[in-house]
C-alpha cells in the first residue's frame, strides 16, 4: 500500500489543482443555469 504523508499534500501544486477543479465546477454550474435555467423560466412564465 502507498504510504502518503498528509504534509506532502499541502504543496502549492495540489492547492492549484483543487482551486482549478472548484472553479471549473462553479463555471459549469453558472453556464448550466444560463443555458438551461434562464430559457426555461422565460418560456414557462413569460411566453
Amino acid at each position: 500500500m502507498v504510504d502518503v504523508d498528509i504534509e506532502e499534500l499541502k504543496h502549492d501544486s495540489y492547492l492549484t489543482i483543487l482551486a482549478t477543479a472548484v472553479s471549473y465546477g462553479v463555471l459549469l454550474g453558472i453556464m448550466t443555469v444560463l443555458l438551461f435555467g434562464v430559457p426555461y423560466v422565460l418560456f414557462r412564465f413569460f411566453l
